[in-house]
């Protein structure tokens, strides 16, 4: 029985159509935000004289008295604020249009509160950089890149892993967010999410849904100086080390427009498709591992795994952006390929990397 569905020509056009909406919102917001953000108008100095000044935050700054130049600056200012907020408005409206669409066609997959999650990462900057998707809703990813569906047997989760690369600078990020980091957005999100425990890499809301934060295990454990939180504060969630995980994080990063449970697109980046079948394969043979995950690593690992050899022909386990994977892993991939090519010999299970 297989493990996913293709995609119609028609769900596949509606797919397109509300991917390349998204974009050109998702772009033309970014625009407004940027260049348009804040305020602009005209002030009296203590000597009767006016002067231009532009708001950005709570900060109010000069830009010279009234001439012809600064009322160019001004009339640019709200000319083009007033174009790109009409642009924004009438393309938030198409996609408004697109979501009832999205839905009857059964194109609506990601749950609701994992895409409000990542929406706000995405705001920040942070989704594809300092943060990747990993488990099972990377899958949602990969499903887009093959024009399929997977079973929902394989996707059903009350929970979002967020894999952590310390190695991004978060200098440029909001500082709302860096006061306050990962708890203070997922309580902007939903108030109930709590950490479960000091210092935890885990929180949960009042209908049990779980946001973990995890990150690779350092080279160096003893000396390492990486950072496990995205603030300083003492409630904020403190990423988890987990061994394997380097293999994630130095992967080569996917990304894919995916849509959400009530219609909406959202950006989504996870580690490559190769990388996902392989480390799940891995897991599935630890012998720490509970068994009933064991089962679902192996069974997540070798649908994706069909559907690079069946879909996605152009990722070869053999390619050298493979190459900062340890070779015993890499050797995994013989037996996700077909029976016809893979080997007999018999894999080292444990490697020592």
């Amino acid at each position: 029985m297989s493990k996913f569905n293709e995609l119609s020509s028609e769900q596949i056009r509606q797919y397109v159509d509300s991917e390349q909406a998204y974009e050109v919102y998702r772009t033309s917001l970014k625009e407004y935000e940027q260049r348009f953000s804040g305020s602009m108008s005209w002030k009296k100095s203590t000597n009767d004289k006016e002067y231009l000044y532009k708001k950005t935050g709570s900060i109010w700054k000069s830009l010279g008295p009234k001439s012809a130049e600064t009322e160019t600056i001004y009339n640019q200012f709200h000319t083009g604020r007033g174009n790109s907020k009409a642009r924004v408005t009438h393309l938030a409206q198409r996609l408004d249009e697109l979501a009832p669409v999205n839905r009857a066609m059964a194109l609506g997959r990601v749950p609701l509160l994992t895409a409000r999650i990542i929406r706000a990462l995405d705001r920040l900057g942070l989704m594809g950089t300092a943060v990747d998707v990993v488990g099972t809703n990377a899958l949602f990813v990969y499903e887009r890149l093959a024009g399929v569906h997977i079973t929902s047997g394989l996707l059903s989760t009350q929970d979002v892993d967020l894999l952590m690369d310390s190695r991004h600078s978060l200098r440029l990020i909001a500082k709302d967010f860096s006061n306050k980091g990962l708890i203070g957005l997922l309580q902007k999100i939903d108030h109930s999410f709590a950490p479960l425990a000091k210092n935890s890499y885990r929180a949960a809301n009042r209908d049990g849904f779980l946001v973990d934060l995890i990150k690779p295990t350092p080279k160096n454990v003893m000396s390492s100086k990486e950072k496990t939180r995205f603030s300083a504060d003492a409630d904020d969630l403190q990423a988890i080390e987990i061994e394997g995980l380097s293999w994630l994080v130095n992967s080569p990063k996917t990304h894919a427009v995916v849509i959400d449970q009530r219609g909406y697109p959202l950006g989504l980046s996870s580690p490559d498709p190769r990388a996902f079948a392989l480390h799940k394969l891995w897991l599935s043979r630890r012998a720490d591992r509970d068994a009933a995950k064991r089962v679902r690593d192996e069974q997540q690992a070798r649908v994706v795994a069909e559907l690079i050899h069946t879909r996605l022909p152009h990722l070869s386990f053999e390619s050298n952006d493979l190459q900062a994977l340890p070779l015993a892993l890499r050797q995994f991939a013989t037996e996700l390929l077909p029976v016809t090519t893979a080997s007999n010999e018999e894999l080292n299970l444990t490697p020592n990397w």
